[in-house]
């Protein structure tokens, strides 16, 4: 996907903003929810409002040097085809062993059936193919990043 893609969408998105007198706004990156199969199905939870949140491992970021999500920032999400669909902002971020993640972020992460069983079915999968990737043992005491996110922005993209 050519970056102008991801930049114009965030143009669209501050042209958009009634107030323009507004602090300048960063958009900190671009990304897909799921596997690249599963991108579009995603995202249209998100744009739905059925998914409000989602997880990640803390061990990945600390491997890849990457800083974790932070309060406020904003990321456009993609589709399967790497095509702008929304711009959300993130709202709470908590690390919780994977044990201890609850049924209300289960049933907010909007996948599965939406119960906690399905979502640690989901998740585990998720986790021991990250942990194959960077050299790490999973356990249920693996640490996941918890964020909770808005949908801010969800106009088609204007080519």
């Amino acid at each position: 996907m050519p970056l102008d893609y991801i930049a114009s969408y965030w143009n669209q998105f501050i042209d958009s903003l009634k107030e323009k007198s507004s602090p300048d706004l960063e958009l900190c990156g671009s990304f897909h929810f799921g596997g690249k199969e599963d991108a579009s199905s995603i995202a249209k939870l998100v744009t739905a409002g059925i998914k409000t949140a989602t997880g990640s491992l803390l061990w990945v970021y600390e491997s890849e040097n990457n800083p974790i999500p932070s309060i406020g920032e904003f990321n456009i999400i993609t589709d399967s085809n790497e095509m702008p669909v929304c711009v959300i902002q993130t709202k709470e971020i908590s690390i919780v062993p994977f044990k201890e993640v609850g049924t209300k972020f289960a049933f907010d992460s909007g996948e599965g059936d939406r119960t906690l069983e399905s979502w640690r079915e989901i998740y585990w999968e998720y986790i021991q193919s990250e942990c194959e990737r960077i050299n790490k043992e999973p356990t249920m005491e693996t640490p996941l990043v918890c964020e909770y996110f808005k949908v801010v922005y969800a106009e088609p993209f204007q080519f």
